[in-house]
């Protein structure tokens, strides 16, 4: 299945800029250390040298993940009907209760400069939510097993 991650444009060039610094200064500062630590002597006992290559394979691995994110990107939003609720979207939902939570479906690449909380479409809200209308009541249950109502009262896009 071909994966499609819809970002907005300022995510995405955040994205391009860290992998850009990943793979040159990012590597280059990595590998200085390691060589450095090495030169210290026995690597068995040597904390500097494997801290060093842990992060090595952080980073290593944040590359191919914004690789794939960048592969598999989709700039902009879904093209839905107005009022339903998709990835790009403000919503807000009332819970039975009376309480109310309004929250941006997204990625977590968009969480880390949202100016609103930012669920992904894979948590249980957001995968209830998505792609209904305002007005549906939706039942979905928690990660503690817990059945949950809420009602979709708003759905706008995220500006």
């Amino acid at each position: 299945m071909n994966e499609i991650h819809w970002l907005t444009q300022e995510a995405y060039d955040r994205l391009q800029a860290e992998l850009v610094e990943r793979e040159t200064e990012g590597r280059a500062e990595l590998t200085k250390r390691i060589e450095l630590a090495r030169e210290e002597g026995d690597l068995k006992e040597n904390a500097g040298y494997h801290a060093a290559k842990d992060e090595q394979g952080k980073n290593e691995a944040r590359i191919r993940q914004i690789r794939h994110l960048l592969d598999h990107a989709q700039i902009g939003t879904p093209d839905v009907g107005e009022g339903v609720a998709h990835i790009g979207q403000v919503i807000t939902v009332e819970f039975a209760d009376g309480d109310s939570e309004t929250f941006l479906l997204g990625s977590r690449e968009e969480a880390a400069h949202a100016t609103i909380e930012v669920l992904s479409p894979t948590s249980p809200l957001g995968a209830a939510v998505l792609n209904h209308e305002v007005g549906s009541k939706i039942s979905y249950q928690l990660p503690n097993g817990k059945d949950i109502t809420v009602t979709i009262t708003d759905v706008r896009p995220y500006a």
